[in-house]
């Protein structure tokens, strides 16, 4: 009677548990991170009275979470590789927009260099250089707008940076409390709810930067970075921090809980998605477009100067830019040395930013070495007034340094916010050739002067003028305006040159034959300089001479296309395994409804029959008892 007691009581309380694990999965069908639940019955050992034995019933020995450490751990990691992805996207996304939404710089620098073909059809047109130099403006604004917006999107870059590093601290120290809450709640029982939450936390971790997760021997579980550094160690959590970078301020640096800066070992996740996008992605596009920017300006000044304006002068600049950004390492000893930079040969000047390291006299060039930020060795030259010189660009030094300072040099990075429109007059565009070579009436040979190009117009003697006298054996003599007088001798095709100018002469001189070399004295009407300069658009100035302006700028919007392009398809795919992850996890931990619902009847009817084994076991006493009485 007792045995038919004690288990219909067992199945009513194996029963209840159940039916309440049941509705405590149907409750949370819809709980992100909730791990389906389901008790662990055993059958009661009953003593055997030495013949047969009777069952005692049943008895609850735990509820049990649907848990797979590796389904989990793969679900972890989709997390941090999809988040990462969807970073990217949308930031490369962003970027296109800027590119393509704020003026057409293509458009402008084919406006721009048409109007010189405009002021070369009428050179003495005000209305037509007036035009070129509202072109100008236009292409100048272009350039500053898209620089300034990539510039702002570097700071709003950064900005997350330092989001994401405070949303990673907050998580990491959620994740200690709750180990340390698992580690006492463990002693009585397995803590699910408490294990759910945990998991859900390192999910979102997994998704702010990649991160590996170890489950220790007393149920807490460590954290490590994809740099290997602690971010989890039972209930202890190491923050990161920022940090301006020790050269650009500007630029958010991640630093691990000793101090170390560990920015360039990140990786997934959205902050290493944020850093890799800034320093490659962003970095690059404001490096071209500002080297663009810069060749632009050299080009056009340069071409400007080999030819005479309207008032018979020589042309003036155009166009002017920054100077290449120098920034002192936070390090450097106090006192020490000052440098400067500049641009001096635009063919070979690059997108890459550089680090000028003074390693001490004796060593380097001069005591100093210049590599990329990314490691790779340049070339140093000594120059003869003590400056240094390498990849397009001209470094001087004051002062006193000492060995281990730094400087970082960005060449370009800046160049397209600063690029401006220096010449306001329309008379001082240079339309004109600068010099014209002419030859005497009565020489009796067959040379004939070509054009006179300029080779140095910053040469103080430029429209001096020169008088080239032949002798016997080619042999020839320059006068120059200030009677200065130079000899050489003259072979076929080869020009011949003085005072930054070059003549290039054709047929045989006789003895005694002379050309005359002056200031263009035809400004008003000569267009030669203005078809040279609308010429530009199709001359190679980058990339030793092999890239034009125009080719530049369709490189970088088809590298960031491509970029987007990218980024699109791995979040595509990135998306497709997280889902596939997602789907694995979930058909071992996800609540079914209608399998709960299956276990709401049986649990129900195993209720409902463990009762009525009570009431007859009740029933039965009672009947027991009445016939004693009796």
């Amino acid at each position: 009677m007792s045995n038919m007691l004690s288990n219909g009581i067992s199945g009513l309380n194996a029963a209840q548990v159940a039916l309440s694990t049941v509705s405590n999965n149907i409750a949370n069908a819809g709980t992100t991170g909730y791990s389906r639940q389901s008790v662990q019955q055993v059958e009661s050992i009953a003593p055997s009275n030495g013949k047969y034995t009777i069952g005692s019933g049943v008895d609850v020995v735990g509820v049990q979470r649907a848990y797979s450490q590796y389904l989990t751990g793969a679900l972890w990691s989709s997390n941090s590789s999809l988040q990462a992805a969807t970073t990217a996207s949308g930031l490369t996304t962003t970027l296109n927009s800027l590119l393509s939404n704020s003026g057409n710089l293509q458009s402008s620098l084919d406006t721009f260099y048409g109007g010189f073909s405009s002021v070369a059809s009428s050179p003495g047109s005000s209305a037509a250089r007036q035009a070129l130099l509202g072109n100008a403006s236009s292409l100048a604004t272009v350039y500053n707008t898209l620089g300034q917006q990539l510039s702002q999107q570097r700071t709003q870059v950064n900005s997350q940076i330092g989001d994401a590093v405070a949303s990673i601290n907050t998580v990491s120290q959620q994740i200690a409390t709750l180990n340390g809450q698992i580690t006492v709640a463990s002693i009585n029982g397995t803590p699910n709810d408490l294990l759910d939450q945990r998991d859900t936390l390192v999910q979102q971790l997994t998704g702010l930067t990649g991160a590996s997760a170890v489950t220790e021997g007393n149920g807490s579980i460590s954290i490590y970075t994809s740099a290997g550094q602690t971010l989890v160690s039972g209930t202890q959590s190491y923050a990161l921090s920022t940090k301006s970078n020790p050269y650009d301020p500007t630029t958010t640096d991640v630093v691990d809980s000793a101090g170390n800066d560990i920015t360039s070992q990140l990786s997934g996740g959205s902050l290493g998605a944020l850093i890799n996008y800034r320093d490659t992605t962003l970095v690059a596009a404001q490096n071209q477009l500002g080297q663009s920017a810069v060749a632009l300006a050299d080009s056009v000044n340069q071409q400007q100067a080999q030819g005479l304006d309207l008032n018979g002068k020589q042309g003036q600049a155009i166009f002017s830019v920054g100077s290449p950004g120098v920034l002192p390492s936070s390090s450097n000893s106090s006192g020490g040395a000052t440098v400067a930079a500049s641009v001096t040969d635009v063919s070979q000047l690059t997108s890459s930013d550089y680090v000028l390291r003074y390693t001490g006299a004796g060593t380097g060039t001069n005591g100093w070495s210049l590599a990329t930020t990314g490691g790779q060795s340049v070339s140093l030259t000594a120059n003869a007034d003590g400056s240094l010189s390498g990849a397009g660009l001209t470094f001087n030094t004051s002062g006193t340094a000492q060995v281990g300072d730094s400087y970082e040099i960005q060449p370009t990075r800046d160049a397209a916010s600063t690029l401006a429109v220096s010449l306001t007059d329309p008379n001082g565009v240079a339309a004109a050739a600068a010099l014209t070579a002419t030859a005497t009436k009565t020489n009796t040979g067959t040379g004939v002067a070509g054009a006179v190009s300029v080779t140095d117009a910053n040469n103080a003697n430029l429209l001096a003028g020169a008088k080239i006298t032949f002798g016997a054996g080619n042999s020839y003599s320059i006068t120059d305006g200030k009677g200065n007088t130079t000899s050489g001798t003259y072979a076929a095709g080869q020009p011949i040159s003085a005072d930054g100018w070059s003549l290039s002469l054709s047929g045989t001189p006789a003895s005694g034959d002379s050309f005359s070399v002056a200031a263009n004295t035809n400004g008003l009407n000569d267009s030669t300089n203005a078809l040279a300069l609308a010429g530009l658009a199709d001359v190679g100035i980058l990339n030793g001479g092999k890239t034009s302006i125009v080719q530049s700028y369709a490189n970088l919007t088809t590298q960031i296309g491509t970029a987007g392009s990218q980024a699109n398809a791995d979040l595509t795919t990135q998306t497709s395994l997280y889902n596939q992850a997602l789907g694995n996890q979930q058909s071992l931990s996800g609540v079914n409804l209608n399998e709960e619902a299956a276990n709401l009847v049986k649990f129900q009817q195993a209720y409902q029959a463990s009762a009525q084994v009570i009431s007859t076991a009740q029933s039965i006493f009672s009947s027991l008892i009445t016939a004693i009485q009796a």
